[in-house]
């Protein structure tokens, strides 16, 4: 396959994601076509089946897709903290900051994510578990790494407290989304920040 080929196939993958994401978001998975699918993103019934061999392989391509995009968010605001020399608390701080931009960017598909973590009956769930995990542990990297320079106590649960913090940042960028969408991104980073530095940051200084 051509650069241009795989460059085609992914720009019609991207499409239908998009169309997936917002019809799912709005109507439930059951009741999406694959030819709602199709229409909503501008292209024959056929195309869909020739990148995806169901409508349940399209959601679950979707749900790696989505989660991988927010992992390497995460992954990026940390290293460019940390390139710049600046702490590993201040690299999560990036990270929350970055969720919350990426959750903005993609209400629809992070109100999917979050909806279908409930849930236990889904084809996917081994594959919502893993990319769960992986996003995860880019939080709990850093947070390790600051445990080992020093930066936060070593009693810090870890493993808990990267899926706390991971887990907060949807909450609150969900909330923010739906009830107080007035409020900037600076204005919710700021006061997640503060709890990041109250609750974790807070355990280095009594050390």
């Amino acid at each position: 396959m051509d650069a241009m080929t795989t460059a085609r196939r992914q720009a019609t993958r991207q499409k239908l994601y998009e169309a997936a994401v917002t019809l799912i978001a709005e109507q439930g998975f059951s009741a999406t076509t694959v030819e709602e699918i199709a229409e909503r993103a501008g292209v024959a019934k056929g195309t869909v089946y020739y990148n995806f061999a169901s409508k349940n392989e399209l959601f679950e391509q979707l749900l790696r897709h989505g989660v991988g995009l927010l992992t390497v968010s995460l992954r990026v605001a940390a290293d460019e903290v940390t390139a710049r020399g600046g702490s590993r608390v201040d690299a999560l701080d990036a990270q929350i900051r970055a969720g919350l931009a990426f959750i903005a960017r993609y209400p629809s598909f992070t109100q999917l994510y979050v909806a279908e973590l409930w849930r236990t009956n889904r084809a996917w769930q081994d594959t919502l578990m893993i990319v769960r995990q992986e996003a995860v542990a880019v939080v709990e990297k850093v947070l390790r790494e600051a445990v080992d320079n020093g930066e936060l106590s070593d009693e810090i649960d870890v493993p808990l407290t990267a899926s706390a913090l991971f887990g907060m940042v949807l909450v609150a960028a969900l909330d923010w989304q739906a009830f107080q969408s007035h409020r900037s991104i600076d204005d919710v980073h700021s006061a997640l920040s503060r709890l990041l530095q109250g609750r974790v940051g807070g355990d280095a200084r009594r050390n």
